[in-house]
This record gives structure tokens, C-alpha cells and sequence, in this order.
């Protein structure tokens, strides 16, 4: 039986290999710190050198925004781990719209987001998967947002490029099953990060009255380590009859029917 220790399973992911996108800092350093308590070797990657990968993780810098990042990332992977158990998707984001309308972002934007938040995904695993698939396991966890369901137009081609990728995550999920590999989504709320800051503030803004700058019902923000957790879960051997699901992580602010 596991044993579980501050928030992570010791060493229930020992001899594991995962990738982690975003993996640098805030949500995603904190996913990449857990699979590292808990015995999983893992890659990090980042557009930039910014900000470095928690120790132990081994890290490479990549703009998956693009198919030939996304190949280059995919080689990185095959060369540092030899494969991948784990793929966390969690690289994403989007600027806001300065006119505050879904009417008027730009078609580089709308690109920009496409490609950032559904179409690497999309690539990576393309690469990545048939290795999980000739194992007959792996786990995979696209990183979506708790808050795809009130309109915001500001972040309307955010918002559907999430909504985009939890679609895509189902059907991959159905694809896969037989052949062992679970998929499922998972869409944090408002979390304490220094990055997300700024974005929460404009989405308040532009959110007119639909309750985002109110706090959670469980009475706090989000800490990064309350979605490391439940990535945690998903890739073990815990979550091993569950695929095809979304999660969400939010202290309840965005109930889903």
C-alpha cells in the first residue's frame, strides 16, 4: 500500500518517466516538485530560462507553440528519459483583449492562443503516445481552466481553446483505453501564483458581475500544490479505472452540471 506524506505518495511513481510543459514555475514547478517526491524522473520545459525547473528535474527549453518546437521538445523527451509514462500538458495562457470584446481580438491572437493552448497538446501527444501505446500504459493530464464557462470576451479565444481541449481530451481518452493509456482534464480556479496575478485582475474586469472577484466558496485561492495534488493522483496507479474525466480544482467558484 502507498503511504501518503505531505500532500505525495512516497516513491508510488519510482522507475516512472514524465513531461511536464510549463514546468518552470508556479503550477507547473509545483506538479514537476511532487512527481520528483514521489520518485518519478521528470523533464521540464519552458519558452525561457527565466525562471529554473525545481532541482532534480532535468530541463530544456522549448516554444511548443509550434510544430517544430513541438518535435524538437518531443526528441528531448525520448533522448533525456528514454520515454515518457506521464505527459502533464500545462504550458497556456492568453492576453486579454484590450477592447474587451470577443468581436475584435486579433487573428494572431486567436493563432497564438490555438496554438499555445490546444494545438501543442495536440502535436506533443502525437509524438509522444504511440510509445505509451506499444507499452500498453501511461497517464495523460491536459491542464484546461476551471473558468471556460462564464463569458468573457476579453478571453474568448482562451476560453475556447480550453473548452476546445477538454473536448479533444474525451475523445482521446475513448481512443486510447483499450490500450491502457488514460487520459482526463483538469481545470484549476483562481490560484495563487505570481504570473496569474495581473491575468485575474483583467478577467475581474471584464468578467461584469459573474462572481470571479469574489472569494471561492471554500474561502480561500487556490496554492499550487492543491493542483499538484490532484495531477499527482492521476498519473498513479490511484486513478487507474478513471479516464475521459474532467476535474476541476477550484474551492468550487464554477460548478459544472
Amino acid at each position: 500500500m502507498n503511504t501518503i506524506q505531505n500532500g505525495s505518495a512516497t516513491q508510488e511513481l519510482a522507475g516512472k518517466r514524465a513531461l511536464v510543459t510549463g514546468g518552470s514555475r508556479g503550477i507547473g514547478a509545483a506538479i514537476v516538485r511532487q512527481l520528483l517526491e514521489a520518485g518519478a524522473e521528470v523533464l521540464a520545459t519552458a519558452r525561457s530560462t527565466t525562471y529554473a525547473a525545481p532541482d532534480g528535474a532535468a530541463f530544456v527549453t522549448a516554444d511548443i507553440r509550434t510544430e517544430a518546437g513541438t518535435e524538437a521538445l518531443a526528441e528531448a523527451a525520448l533522448e533525456t528519459l528514454g520515454g515518457v509514462d506521464m505527459l502533464v500538458h500545462n504550458a497556456g495562457g492568453a492576453r486579454a483583449n484590450e477592447g474587451a470584446s470577443a468581436m475584435t481580438i486579433p487573428a494572431e491572437d486567436w493563432q497564438d492562443t490555438l496554438d499555445l493552448n490546444l494545438l501543442a497538446p495536440v502535436r506533443l501527444n502525437a509524438l509522444l503516445v504511440p510509445g505509451m501505446r506499444e507499452r500498453g500504459s501511461g497517464a495523460i493530464v491536459h491542464i484546461s481552466s476551471a473558468a471556460v464557462l462564464p463569458p468573457v470576451p476579453a478571453f474568448a479565444h482562451y476560453q475556447a481553446a480550453k473548452a476546445g481541449l477538454e473536448t479533444y481530451s474525451r475523445a482521446l481518452a475513448a481512443e486510447l483505453a483499450p490500450s491502457g493509456v488514460r487520459v482526463n482534464a483538469l481545470g484549476p480556479g483562481r490560484t495563487a501564483t505570481p504570473g496569474g496575478e495581473e491575468t485575474r485582475k483583467r478577467w475581474a474586469s471584464d468578467d461584469e458581475g459573474s462572481g470571479a472577484v469574489n472569494t471561492p466558496p471554500l474561502g480561500r485561492d487556490g496554492r499550487p500544490d492543491d493542483i499538484a495534488d490532484a495531477v499527482l493522483f492521476l498519473v498513479s496507479d490511484r486513478a487507474s479505472w478513471i479516464t475521459g474525466t474532467y476535474f476541476s480544482v477550484d474551492g468550487g467558484e464554477y460548478p459544472r452540471n
